[in-house]
């Protein structure tokens, strides 16, 4: 099983989180998972890692929707910070919307780090493919 040292999931939704998780646990040994309600808790954490020079996640789940700062803003501030490692981004949404696809698909142009556009409820298979990716 890969092993993974932190992952944040960044959805408002307690049902997704607890799905996401469980699977985790079964496909990888995953040392740190942290959640979120929103992107705003999930970015002033990663500035307080970036200044205290610790583990940023190697993997991040993230939701669209949601109140504080949606999924889209998170990423506007996120691909801003200054982070030389690649992180693996999953967005996860219950999205149908052609235009949050081809939305992901310009956040892809604009960054260095994996942004890839998943649709909710995520399999397991799925999550097996991420964390074999890392």
């Amino acid at each position: 099983m890969k092993n993974i040292n932190t992952i944040f999931i960044i959805d408002d939704d307690p049902i997704t989180v607890y799905g996401i998780k469980k699977i985790l646990n079964s496909v990888a040994v995953c040392q740190h998972i942290h959640e979120f309600k929103n992107g705003q808790t999930a970015i002033d954490e990663i500035r307080k890692i970036i200044i205290e020079n610790t583990h940023l996640p190697e993997l991040i789940f993230l939701d669209i929707n949601m109140p504080v700062m949606d999924g889209w803003e998170f990423l506007e501030a996120f691909i801003s910070l200054p982070i030389s490692k690649n992180i693996n981004i999953n967005i996860v949404t219950s999205s149908i919307d052609q235009y949050d696809k081809e939305k992901s698909e310009n956040f892809k142009s604009l960054t260095h780090h994996h942004i890839a556009f998943n649709s909710k409820p995520i399999r397991k298979s799925e999550i097996e493919e991420i964390t074999k990716a890392i």
